[in-house]
This record gives C-alpha cells, sequence and structure tokens, in this order.
C-alpha cells in the first residue's frame, strides 16, 4: 500500500504550515487565550485558506476534498494548539452533506463554506458519558415548523457560532435539527477548558430549529466518527511537535557539563515517545482511511484509533513534563500547554476506555485471529 502524499496534498500541507508558523505562534496562541479562547480572524483567516470548507462539494462553495486531505491539514494545526474548532465545522459540513434536505444545504453549506457562518455541534448532555444515544431533548412540530427544547453543554465557541447542530427526541426516536443562535434561549454562559479553548452552555426553549434528519442517531455517529478522526490527527501532529521541542531542550540543557541528550536512559523514554508516536499516526492513517467505509466498520476504526491515541498522548505528554523537569508544567513555557491540549484530546468525543468499550461490544468471538 503506497502511503506517500500526492503533490496537492503535501502543497496544502506546506501552505496549512506557513500560516501557522507566521500567524498562529505560541505567542500569538497565549493572546487569544486570554482574550477568551477563540480568535475570529484566525477562523476567518483558515476559511480564506479553503480549510472551512474542506469537505464541502465545490456546487455549494467548497474544495471537495476527502479524509486524507482533512488529515493533512490537522496535522499541521495540531502543531500550532490552534483552538478554532475546524473539525466542528467540518462534522457539520459532513452531517449536513449526508443528510440534510436540499434546501438546508443550499442555506448553510455555501456560508460555512466561505467561513461566514460558523456551526458547531451541540450534543453533549449532563450524565450522557459520550453515549450518543443518550438525548434528553426533545423537538416537536408546530405546523410546519419545528421547535427544540433542551440543554447541551461542552458547546464550543457555542456564545461565537452562528448556528447549533442539535440532536434531540421526537416521539421517542433521535432526530437532528439545525438551531441558529438567534433561537437559543441562552448562549452567555461561556467559559474557558483546560487547554483554553471557548466553550458554553447551550439553552433551548422551543426554539425554532430546521429538521436536518429524522435518522438522528446515524447521522450523528457519522459527525462524531469525522471529528474523532480530525482529533486523532491533531494529535499526532502535536505529539510531533512536543518530541521535536522535548529533544531540542535536551540537546541544550546541560547537567554535570554535558547534554543530558548524552543518558543512555533519557534516551530510552525518547525512543519510547517515538515509538507511541509512530503508533498514534499509523492509527490516525487507519482511521482516516476508514471514513468512507461503512457505518459500522467507519466507527470501529475510530474507536480503535481513538483508544490508541489516548494511550500515546498520555505517554508523551507525561513524558515531555517529566523530561523538562520543573519548567515543564509552568504557564510560559509551551510544553505545558502541549500536555493540555492532548489530554483533553483524549477526554474529546470519547476517552480511552469509552472506546475501548466500544472496541469490545463490536467484538467477535475469534476477535479477528482466525477464520
Amino acid at each position: 500500500m503506497d502511503f506517500d502524499f500526492s503533490e496537492d496534498q503535501t502543497q496544502l500541507r506546506e501552505a496549512v504550515l506557513k500560516w501557522v508558523e507566521k500567524a498562529y505562534s505560541f505567542e500569538a496562541r497565549r493572546s487569544a487565550v486570554s482574550a477568551g479562547g477563540f480568535s475570529a480572524p484566525a477562523y476567518q483567516a483558515m476559511a480564506e485558506l479553503g480549510l472551512c470548507g474542506l469537505y464541502v462539494q465545490d456546487a455549494y462553495g467548497g474544495m471537495n476534498m476527502g479524509p486524507v486531505e482533512g488529515m493533512v491539514v490537522m496535522e499541521e494545526l495540531g502543531r500550532g494548539m490552534v483552538m478554532e474548532p475546524l473539525a466542528h465545522t467540518w462534522i457539520s459540513t459532513a452531517v449536513l452533506q449526508g443528510f440534510a434536505p436540499e434546501e438546508v444545504k443550499a442555506e448553510w453549506l455555501p456560508r460555512m463554506a466561505g467561513g461566514d457562518a460558523l456551526v458547531v455541534l451541540a450534543h453533549h448532555e449532563a450524565g450522557a458519558r459520550y453515549h450518543l444515544d443518550t438525548c434528553r431533548a426533545t423537538a416537536k412540530q408546530v405546523g410546519s415548523a419545528w421547535q427544540v427544547t433542551g440543554h447541551k453543554s461542552l458547546v464550543p465557541a457555542g456564545d461565537q457560532a452562528h448556528a447549533f447542530v442539535v440532536p434531540a427526541t421526537v416521539n421517542g426516536k433521535q432526530a437532528l435539527f439545525m438551531v441558529p443562535r438567534s433561537a437559543a434561549t441562552d448562549t452567555r454562559h461561556a467559559y474557558q477548558t483546560q487547554d483554553g479553548s471557548r466553550m458554553s452552555e447551550l439553552h433551548l426553549n422551543e426554539a425554532t430549529a430546521q429538521l436536518v434528519s429524522t435518522d438522528g442517531l446515524a447521522a450523528l455517529q457519522l459527525g462524531v466518527d469525522v471529528g474523532a478522526a480530525a482529533l486523532c490527527a491533531e494529535a499526532v501532529g502535536l505529539m510531533e511537535q512536543t518530541l521535536a521541542i522535548t529533544v531540542n531542550y535536551m540537546n541544550t540543557r546541560k547537567q554535570f557539563g554535558v547534554a543530558i541528550s548524552g543518558f543512555q536512559a533519557l534516551r530510552h523514554r525518547v525512543a519510547d515517545m517515538k515509538m507511541q508516536l509512530e503508533l498514534g499516526r499509523s492509527m490516525s492513517y487507519y482511521a482516516t482511511l476508514k471514513l468512507n467505509a461503512s457505518a459500522d466498520e467507519r466507527s470501529l476504526a475510530v474507536s480503535r484509533a481513538k483508544f490508541q491515541i489516548g494511550r500515546s498522548t498520555r505517554h508523551v505528554g507525561q513524558e515531555a513534563v517529566q523530561l523538562h523537569g520543573g519548567i515543564g508544567v509552568t504557564d510560559e513555557y509551551i510544553v505545558s500547554h502541549c500536555f493540555k491540549r492532548l489530554t483533553q484530546i483524549d477526554l474529546s468525543l470519547g476517552d480511552s476506555l469509552h472506546h475501548l468499550g466500544q472496541v469490545s461490544t463490536q467484538m467477535q468471538e475469534t476477535a479477528g485471529v482466525f477464520a
């Protein structure tokens, strides 16, 4: 199997890397964190690069690219710890293209592709613990219109988004809706998470909504799989950056008059970090290549990848901090921020234990070992 990237994919990677290095330095990121954890100019810059419309068909003004291009982009954004929720834009565009009626696509996809409308997934509810079939929000049809009532938590940039993709139950079955922020009862309760990014609570009380799909669980699963694969790729880029920073530090930090990179025990620990990085990279590739497979095969592949990514990010992050010593946990130094972002990636869209449970549930009697 050929894992070499095409010329177009390489050029895309280089363009995103140049933007990250120029416009999203560590100092610029810290300024964005201090300003609230979301930078509208940064999100607009990504839209101008065409990244918001990466998965959108050209009929709606998008780039009509695929999962591999998405993986390439997220790896480079991971190096810069970019906080703006581009992965949620991809989740929303994937769900709309796969399930929404034509009038909803025509209204929202061109605006999303151009960066004029930020649309994020709002599906977390208290007590759900990553289980997508747990949904207490409800929807009802009033004439030809729909109204949604419920409370969603951990909505990325919820007070900045223009609309939300919201699951809600209709007669005991989960459906998916598009809710404009203007229809929401309250999005003002915003806060920053441990990595500095911005989230908010979303309160809906008979909010006017557009029906995306009556098969809400299948649509939501597709969106979550796309988002989790993007997080896996982001983690690979960030682990690679974390390892490079650690190696550079060890080459300059001296003890007993010599660089600590010469100590054999520490070199072994760096080798273990590299091994975990490559394990994570291979599983990220696997999840990306399965995004266009059948729903069951896709979700299983994503769960396998997310489980390994969780193990890899934990190992790389912890080792990086320990090899740096005390400076590794200071707010002024980049490694502490790398570790926090790696930790949050593990906890987003299902942590390691959740995805291990998903893999275990779908395991056959032979466990794939025997025919």
